[in-house]
């Protein structure tokens, strides 16, 4: 397994580069810093307005350079030669045993398009596999929005499909990594969480927990996206409660 690791990290965060690398110290793994985006650039689409109807609200620079960030990495990835993805980000404490044990695991082969390593809102979830990839471990299916992006894994094929599906912005990034409804690939997550996200100022904008009034001209399209967003995700759910499969990803399950 060739597992590309990159954590994602704006060049001039020199602080949160220095905590992050002493605690790497004595990893194996071998790693390096992808510098953050502070916009979107040419390859994303982003139109406010329909961020507003999507999203219920405005999408902030900080968010729209996180989600170019991210987007950027998995191009980079695709260019490479790597079989896998791990994604960190600058702000976060790592188990790096877990992680050296996982980037030697084929998630390809067991089904697996992404991964997350943590979650930020509890939402509920199903266990589909105890003691996976390490004892004590579980995976664990997400039926709703966890949040986050904090830490993952994605392997070419999820790349591939959520490279071009994510050109069009209109949502954070970790929104539209989450909606299973719409791309596809299922939200799973290894529980206990191998990374954690550091007590820390958010580089991103505090202005999106501000209330924000719907201008009257969006207001009913935002009402139908709301219903249509609502159905799919149920039916989503059901279905996925239904399904009963999953010997590829018993695979990941140690003796």
């Amino acid at each position: 397994m060739r597992t590309s690791t990159v954590v994602i990290s704006l060049p001039e965060a020199t602080e949160r580069r220095a905590v992050f690398s002493a605690r790497a110290a004595k990893t194996s793994l071998a790693w390096r810093w992808f510098d953050a985006r502070r916009d979107l650039g040419p390859d994303l689409e982003h139109d406010p307005d329909e961020a507003i109807v999507a999203k219920g609200r405005p999408m902030y620079p900080g968010e729209l350079g996180c989600y170019a960030s991210h987007h950027a990495a998995w191009t980079d990835f695709l260019e490479g030669d790597a079989d896998q993805l791990l994604v960190l980000e600058d702000d976060t404490i790592v188990d790096w045993g877990f992680l050296e044990s996982l980037a030697g695991v084929d998630l390809d082969a067991a089904g697996l398009a992404y991964l997350r390593l943590y979650a930020k809102r509890p939402c509920p979830f199903r266990v589909l596999v105890r003691n996976a990839i390490a004892r004590q471990r579980s995976l664990v299916e997400f039926l709703d929005r966890p949040l986050g992006t904090q830490g993952y894994v994605l392997t070419r094929a999820g790349a591939r499909r959520l490279v071009p599906h994510c050109r069009r912005v209109l949502r954070p990034i970790d929104d539209e990594l989450d909606r299973a409804w719409d791309h596809g690939i299922r939200t799973l997550c290894v529980f206990p969480f191998p990374v954690i996200e550091e007590s820390s100022a958010s580089s991103i904008d505090a202005a999106r927990w501000d209330p924000y009034v719907m201008p009257g001209r969006l207001r009913l399209r935002r009402y139908r996206t709301r219903l249509t967003e609502r159905a799919l995700k149920l039916r989503r759910s059901f279905r996925r409660l239904a399904d009963r499969s999953g010997n590829r990803l018993r695979t990941l399950a140690v003796a």
